[in-house]
């Protein structure tokens, strides 16, 4: 510990100290200093200074009292980071002294100890964790999150920041505590906050009825999935938008307060509250379409044919087709498959087996 982070420690000890196994007091001008694997009784000034300058215990407790963000979703995150709650300082410090590695979505947190007994961050990929630091693009500004977030590592834009597809090859190498949270707040908006209320049992969870009652406008007409028929309809949009292979929070949310969906929820670490504005606008489009008569359409297909339609609607709703290789022609979904399929089945018009759809 340095001069200030002793003058702390005295400048408290009045007060007494019970933190981390740390426990410190003064009567008048002595001191007690004790730990669980020393005790000091009886200490002047100075030799309780000596006491605590050489002291992990110490430097623990000035870091997590004068250096962490005080607020109580934040500090209760870092110290989670760190698994402050089940090991012992000297345990957690032979564990930081590596570095300790935690995953928060796709984000891959590692917390490792400074000399003075700070802490000092590393947020990369997950999926790069084990990379050199000199073959990722390294940033300082945490700021510098919302581009990296914006785009998947194709390029694309993501319109949904908890989407499993954030972009590989970057790295923060050297984030301090505050910093740190910036960064992670920026990826994944109010996920530590929402995982804090959700631990000390206050995550106010907002139902999907109770949201689609409040829209108006062009959004509206997601009220007429009413209770009967509609609560199916959103079993089939939690399905379609709330799977983890989707989305990385853990839905809470069901039909109603009452009301669980029939699908799962996820195992994503930090919860989702509510039906969030991505679920509304599909549910949106998909209501106006669930709205049109059925039609019987007849199609003559191969049994391999309507396998391979099936292979192909699977393949684009996981997200797999663009992986799918061209030699690859046993997969349904191979593009040379599909375009096979199409030359022989759709007319000039782009009619499945020349069967016009009716309107």
């Amino acid at each position: 510990m340095d001069e200030d982070s002793v003058d702390a420690l005295v400048a408290t000890a009045p007060d007494g100290i019970d933190f981390d196994g740390l426990h410190v007091g003064r009567e008048e001008d002595r001191y007690t200093f004790e730990t669980p694997e020393e005790s000091h009784e009886d200490l002047g000034k100075d030799d309780f200074r000596s006491v605590a300058t050489d002291s992990p215990y110490a430097a623990n407790w000035y870091f997590w009292h004068a250096t962490a963000p005080q607020a109580e979703p934040r500090w209760a995150f870092l110290r989670w980071l760190e698994g402050a709650e089940s090991a012992p300082v000297p345990e957690r410090y032979d564990a930081l002294s590596g570095g300790r590695t935690t995953e928060w979505g796709e984000l891959a947190v590692t917390v490792s100890l400074t000399e003075d007994g700070g802490r000092v961050y590393d947020l990369r990929h997950e999926a790069d964790v084990g990379t050199a630091v000199d073959d990722l693009d390294t940033y300082e500004d945490p700021a510098a999150a919302r581009d990296i977030a914006k785009h998947d590592d194709r390029g694309r834009y993501r319109p949904l920041k908890t989407a499993p597809s954030l972009q590989r090859g970057w790295a923060f190498p050297s984030l301090g505590p505050a910093a740190l949270l910036e960064a992670v707040h920026t990826f994944y908006p109010a996920t530590v906050q929402n995982w804090y209320r959700e631990r000390e049992g206050e995550l106010d969870v907002t139902h999907w009825h109770e949201t689609v009652e409040r829209q108006t406008g062009i959004y509206g007409v997601v009220k007429t999935w009413d209770r009967g028929e509609g609560y199916e309809h959103v079993n089939w949009v939690a399905e379609a938008c709330c799977d983890d292979s989707q989305c990385l929070k853990r839905r809470e949310w069901g039909y109603d307060a009452d009301t669980d969906l029939d699908v799962d929820g996820g195992d994503g670490e930090f919860p989702c509250r509510e039906p969030c504005s991505l679920v509304v606008s599909a549910a949106r489009k998909w209501t106006k379409l669930e709205a049109e008569e059925p039609q019987t359409y007849e199609f003559e297909l191969t049994p391999s044919e309507k396998a391979q339609v099936e292979a192909i609607v699977d393949a684009v709703a996981d997200g797999r087709a663009a992986d799918i290789r061209e030699a690859d022609t046993a997969d349904g979904a191979n593009r040379y498959r599909a375009r096979f399929l199409r030359a022989k089945l759709f007319d000039d018009d782009g009619n499945l087996c020349g069967v016009e759809t009716d309107d």
